[in-house]
Order: C-alpha cells, then structure tokens, then sequence
C-alpha cells in the first residue's frame, strides 16, 4: 500500500473503489428493506432492492480476494509483517472506533461513561455497535494465518490449489444444504469443528485471490457468465424469501457472503477487472489510484455520513431506485472528500491507513 500511484495496479484500485461503493449501497439499502424488530419490509421496494442491491453483496469477498492477491506468499520476516499491518488496520480501527464512540455521544445522547464502555469494549467486539467494523476482525485473523499457508503456497502445484478450492467450493453451498439436513458431517451442538470447518469461510476467498495471480484469471466471457449465473441465483432467491421470512437472516439467506452463488459473482468481478487496461496517465486513474488508497479510512468513516445523509435523504423521493443511489453515491463523494482532508493532517497514516 505504500507504493505510488504511478507503480500500482490500476485495475485492482479501480475493483477496490468499485467494491466500496458497493459496500455503500448495501448499507444505504438497508435503511429501507430491515423493518422494526428486525422484520423484513414485505413491500414492491424490497423486491426492487432484491434486483439493485443484490450485486452489492460481492463487495467484502472482493477485497478479501485483493488481499490475497497482494499478501499471499508473506513476504519478509512475521515481524515486518505483523508491524506493517497493525500500523495498516488496527491502529485506524480502533481510532475509528473511538470517533464513532465521541459521535453517538452527539447523535443519540451517550453518556461520558458510556462513551468510554464504547472504546474500552473495542478489543472485544464492535465496541459501539458499528456493524460494518466486522470486517476489521475477520481480516485481522485472515493475516494471522498468513505465516503457516505461505510455505505451503510457495511450493503448492495448480492441481493441488484447484483441489483445495473445490473443497472450499463446496462449504459454499452448506447454508442450502442446511435447508434440508441441518446437520451435517458432525455438526451437533457439542462439535463446533465439523468435517470441512477448517475449510470454510472467507480463507477461501483469501486463497482464491493468490491463485488469480499466480495462475491467472478466466476468459472475460466466462467471467461474465459467472456473474450472471452467481447474480441470479442471489436475486432470485432473495425475493422468493421475502414474503415467508421470519426475520433478516434468513431472508438474507442467498446473500450470505461465503454462499456459493455470492463466491461465483466475487470471481466473475475481479477476473473482470483484472483484464482492465487504463491509461496511468490520465486523471480518472490518478483518482482512482487515490481512491484506493484511502477505501480502507472510508470503509470505517461511511457509516457517519451515510447515517446524516438517510436522515434528510429517506422518503424524500418515495423511491429506493432514486433514493438508493442518491444515497450511495453522495456518500461516497463526501467521504471521499473528508478523508482527502484529514489525510493532510501530519501523523494521518497511523489513524487512516
């Protein structure tokens, strides 16, 4: 990440501004389709977001992709790792946890004491219910593990890394299978490993993204069918739960991030971006370059200015194909633009990234 804008990947930044955008838009859609008490909105507009926001969920697996894609083999000793990446992504989320601590003081009435329960529960979970800084805590385990898969990567052969894909590939499809036999391969109540445990969640995508580089991407048209195929599926399912779901989670059952429909639409994206060829001169590649740099601040920082925004914004044009986009888009723009700012303060990386 400390490479100039002239020396990086333009097509990778170009999928990471992409990919923040699209975690916007998930949370702007969010305002609209999670009822009171967590029960889904069984309106027209939830169908709608079932169409416009069901890509979104591709977002996170993007950018666990481009991590591996960068960081996978480790290079250098487990020190210069680990110390590069606590100044990278721990130093600014815990400062962004304690922002959004002082914040809710001013935007809902948290008390000093409470303010300070916020920061102190930091290394214990969210800290100040900021959903979104889940992320932070599976991408510092995913670089935990970095040291023990590197060996193994350096020397691992095509066939073997398609064949620890596939299994991965198939822990992807357990929440359907869940449907019918809701345990399954030793699941039960006092097993919480079972058969392909260690195998499942987003170290798929962690890996997949080192493959992608090492062995290359597939054909822009496979790609693209990928993508449709995973996209569908997500969608469709989506909207035929909406009327029978009980709560989010299960409503939300096609746009788990490690399902397999979501893993199809992740590949299809960044195999697609990775056949991007842009002018590194021009202005658009300069701001996108930048933009990159700085996804990680606007990651933690969106949630404030999404939240002021959804206050003037919502129901204002009765329309999620107005108001979605309108949100998602400002919102990028204005923290984009805070951060720019801040980013000039001396000292910045240490608390943006």
């Amino acid at each position: 990440m400390n490479n100039t804008i002239n020396t990086r990947n333009h097509a990778i930044d170009a999928l990471r501004v992409f990919a923040c955008l699209l975690v916007i838009w998930q949370h702007a859609s969010e305002f609209y389709y999670i009822g009171a008490n967590g029960i889904p909105v069984r309106e027209t507009s939830t169908y709608i977001i079932g169409f416009i926001t069901s890509l979104c969920r591709a977002a996170v697996p993007l950018f666990v992709i481009a991590s591996g894609y960068f960081v996978l083999p480790m290079k250098g000793s487990n020190t210069d790792f680990f110390k590069h990446r606590a100044t990278r992504i721990v130093g600014p989320f815990l400062c962004w946890g304690a922002i959004y601590a002082v914040y809710y003081m001013f935007s809902r009435g948290d008390s000093l004491t409470q303010c300070l329960k916020n920061v102190a529960s930091l290394p214990i979970n969210f800290g100040t219910e900021i959903g979104h800084m889940w992320y932070v805590y599976m991408l510092i385990g995913l670089y935990l593990i970095v040291p023990i898969v590197s060996p193994w990567l350096q020397s691992v052969s095509k066939r073997t890394l398609q064949s620890y894909l596939g299994i991965w590939g198939v822990t992807t499809v357990l929440p359907y299978i869940h449907l019918i036999f809701p345990e399954i391969w030793g699941e039960c109540f006092w097993n919480p490993t079972p058969m392909l445990y260690y195998f499942n969640g987003f170290i798929g995508y962690f890996i997949l993204g080192f493959y992608i580089r090492r062995f290359g991407a597939p054909r822009k048209l496979i790609s693209l069918t990928l993508i449709l195929i995973g996209y569908a599926i997500t969608a469709i399912v989506f909207n035929s739960r909406i009327e029978t779901a009980a709560d989010i989670p299960s409503l939300e059952l096609s746009w788990q991030q490690c399902s397999g429909n979501v893993a199809l639409m992740a590949f299809g994206i960044f195999s697609l971006f990775t056949s991007l060829k842009m002018d590194k001169s021009s202005t658009i590649t300069n701001f996108i370059g930048d933009a990159s740099l700085k996804g990680y601040a606007m990651y933690l920082a969106h949630m404030i200015i999404l939240g002021e925004l959804a206050n003037i914004f919502i129901g204002k044009y009765n329309s999620v194909l107005i108001e979605i986009p309108l949100l998602s888009i400002l919102t990028f723009i204005l923290t984009y633009t805070l951060v720019k700012l801040l980013s000039m303060l001396p000292k910045s990386k240490y608390w943006l990234g």
